[in-house]
């Protein structure tokens, strides 16, 4: 089975993490969140994944080769982002049978065994009941639960069914149809919309079925990856290291294994990535990456990359990789 990926996006409300790394590389729990789902679609049978690529897309590939080498990939390279209506079009010569679509800057938990279970239907969405609706587009259905309509941020709540960006189109050729139709009239805001081709495949007799996620993290800034992380970790990605004198822990921490830890405490909702030391302080609400050297620090609700040297940090930070902070000189 193939799955469409757009990966282009600049990712700039998470920079300057996004300068360095594409944003479905950034880590919760110590993996990126590129790899909680692909490993969920190899479990449904995905085997080749059509990327629509764009910033930092070398970084991606070589990543995709080195920690998924069974899986094929095709990146499509797409140059200018006009929309999501667009990034999919893309990958349109390379699509040959019913097709997952996943955007990546959220994580999920879905029963994509409906795929199999249920193949009548042209088309499945997921979705998540949320409480402000107002933020999202949200997904009006029947009462046998198949989509009628797509409305953008509604000031009333007919839905509260918010579209989450995870599709199963099983006839391929009427999305595609939809997305041809869609770009041939004029762009909303400067872009071209995926969910307005979904519209078309409607109105043209298509059923698709609206279902919920049990759970849905966004990733796409700073706050909210931090609360997918503490998430993720409630949720059975915590790690704790083995007890070391002068150190304590307040769960739930992701402590890699090599990571060193000296008279600090940590925690609680902390992930701490390979090669790692901290040295002092504490640490609690944050994510640090990878060979990062924290001392005297005393940071929460932060993001600290790879290969930083931090002392006498304090309070709330955002530090990109390869960055020299020296609060104590």
């Amino acid at each position: 089975m193939q799955a469409i990926l757009p990966l282009a996006g600049k990712g700039t409300r998470l920079r300057p993490h996004t300068h360095t790394r594409p944003k479905p590389l950034l880590r919760v729990a110590n993996r990126p969140v590129l790899d909680y789902v692909l490993r969920q679609l190899e479990e449904v049978g995905v085997d080749e994944i059509i990327g629509i690529t764009g910033h930092l897309a070398p970084t991606i590939e070589d990543w995709l080769a080195e920690e998924h080498p069974d899986l094929s990939f095709r990146a499509v390279p797409q140059e200018q982002q006009l929309g999501t209506a667009d990034a999919i079009r893309l990958a349109e010569p390379y699509v040959d049978g019913p097709v997952l679509i996943v955007f990546v800057d959220t994580l999920f938990d879905a029963d994509l065994g409906l795929i199999q279970e249920m193949p009548d239907l042209d088309g499945i969405i997921w979705a998540k009941e949320v409480e402000d609706y107002q933020r999202f587009g949200v997904i009006v259905t029947d009462e046998n639960g198949h989509m009628v309509r797509i409305v953008e941020k509604p000031s009333e709540p007919i839905s509260r069914l918010a579209n989450i960006g995870l599709y199963y189109l099983r006839d391929w050729q009427l999305m595609f149809e939809g997305i041809s139709h869609v770009m041939a009239g004029p762009p909303k805001l400067g872009e071209w919309f995926l969910t307005d081709a979904f519209q078309y495949m409607i109105d043209h007799g298509a059923r698709l079925l609206t279902t919920e996620v049990d759970h849905w993290w966004d990733c796409g800034k700073p706050e909210t990856l931090l609360e997918t992380n503490r998430e993720v970790l409630l949720s059975g990605g915590a790690r704790e290291p083995e007890p070391v004198e002068g150190v304590r822990m307040v769960p739930p921490v992701c402590v890699a294994p090599d990571v060193v830890l000296e008279d600090t405490v940590i925690g609680p909702n902390v992930s701490i990535g390979s090669g790692s030391t901290i040295r002092g302080g504490r640490v609690r609400d944050s994510i640090v990456g990878e060979n990062s050297v924290l001392e005297g620090c005393d940071v929460h609700d932060s993001l600290i990359g790879d290969h930083v040297t931090a002392r006498g940090l304090t309070g709330t930070a955002s530090v990109g990789d390869d960055t020299v902070i020296d609060a104590l000189d």
